[in-house]
């Protein structure tokens, strides 16, 4: 399974006094495996971005291949692409509406037309992929549980579809530390378990350090910066101009840089930080 993206460009209310480019000349490829993050402030295009790679938006021009199948030529079946390609919205709780979680998970395989025994495993492995008890909470109303919860089972009902590609659009949004945590964890259990392609946008940057193999910064509709997350957040200067940050323990590393001499790190996540901090602090003693 790949994502190829070439010259992408999508214009809002074309020829109107309202247009506006939200996409202009996008181009770049994901492969197999991988976690990709996307960051971007609030009206860069990334949610205009991921709506195009299920084919919920026909570009304006440009092309969208999903495992070498180009989806935006008019004529591919958009039921068999968005069946490969799994799109969780932000606050994806909000979507939820049978009476219990088993059959609010089981929507979609329903409604590919499976029978009752794969509806069954397929419920019963999305729930668990999700760090929840399917025999706990499968014929529980989903608006009884909490905010957390409510998340993981929506997510669940997207991963039930079994896609090859799992697409989320801020998945700790709103959460409480501990259950943004969780879904954390469970993102990349997730990833792990089906090896799938995993992309997710999200403002927090240590998160995107911490989970992400590539990163990929949008800016003004276009690709501003693409990388591992070590060649992305060493642009400390650029990410600012386009009004994003480093994550914490980048910052705080240089901070110490800047008072303690000879101490070098590079760190982007807390673990690293302290590794570095404590080797410093273990050469220096002598």
């Amino acid at each position: 399974m790949s994502i190829s993206v070439k010259n992408l460009n999508y214009v809002y209310n074309p020829g109107m006094p309202g247009e506006t480019v939200a996409l202009s000349d996008v181009s770049f490829d994901v492969a197999d495996g991988t976690i990709l993050g996307i960051i971007g402030h609030t009206g860069s295009g990334k949610s205009t971005l991921l709506q195009h790679l299920n084919g919920l938006i026909k570009p304006t021009s440009g092309e969208v291949y999903i495992d070498g199948e180009c989806i935006t030529d008019g004529k591919t079946k958009m039921t068999d692409i968005r069946r490969k390609v799994g799109l969780v919205f932000q606050y994806p709780e909000y979507q939820l509406f049978e009476e219990t979680v088993r059959k609010d998970v089981a929507f979609g395989p329903k409604n590919l037309g499976l029978d009752e025994e794969e509806q069954e495993e397929r419920v019963r492995k999305a729930i668990g992929l999700v760090g929840l008890d399917y025999e706990e909470i499968k014929d529980l109303s989903p608006f009884e549980l909490s905010g957390g919860m409510k998340r993981r089972v929506a997510i669940a009902g997207v991963i039930a579809m079994d896609p090859k590609i799992l697409i989320l659009d801020e998945p700790t949004a709103g959460l409480d530390p501990s259950a943004h945590k969780e879904i954390l964890a469970m993102v990349r259990r997730i990833h792990d378990e089906m090896g799938i392609i995993l992309i997710f946008v999200s403002h927090n940057m240590a998160d995107i350090a911490k989970m992400s193999d590539r990163v990929m910064v949008m800016s003004g509709g276009k690709v501003a910066l693409e990388g591992t997350p070590a060649e992305v957040f060493s642009q400390g200067s650029r990410l600012a101009e386009m009004g994003l940050g480093v994550p914490p323990a980048r910052e705080i590393a240089e901070l110490i840089k800047s008072k303690a001499p000879g101490f070098e790190s590079e760190a982007l996540t807390a673990d690293e930080a302290a590794g570095d901090i404590r080797k410093y602090m273990e050469e220096t003693r002598g």
